[in-house]
């Protein structure tokens, strides 16, 4: 689906001829807003982006501490911090994976 989006990229044309965005905007040098692109791949594409977001942003608190995951993506750390614990998180396995320890011993 992403190498289909690359090739079929709208506003290449008009304003935004050499743009680098993967999603360019309709404002040269801009990329497209996010209700847009959110409305692109609810509509078009038929992706279920408010479950899609839910699940990778479970899948990156479980990877990465939720305040830097916070911090990167604007999101608010108490949000996330509630989020990691939803999706299965506990500090006794948060601490041996930073730690490098194995918890089953």
């Amino acid at each position: 689906m992403l190498l289909k989006l690359v090739d079929s990229r709208q506003n290449m044309t008009t304003v935004n001829p050499d743009s680098e965005w993967l999603s360019p905007g309709r404002r040269a040098g801009q990329p497209l807003r996010s209700s847009t692109l959110l409305e692109h791949l609810r509509n078009d594409l038929g992706l279920p982006a408010q479950a899609t977001k839910s699940a990778t942003l479970r899948q990156l608190v479980l990877q990465a501490p939720a305040p830097v995951v916070a911090d990167a993506l604007g999101f608010s750390a108490k949000h996330l911090t509630r989020v990691w614990g939803e999706a299965g998180g506990s500090w006794t396995t948060y601490s041996t994976r930073e730690t490098g320890r194995d918890s089953t011993r």
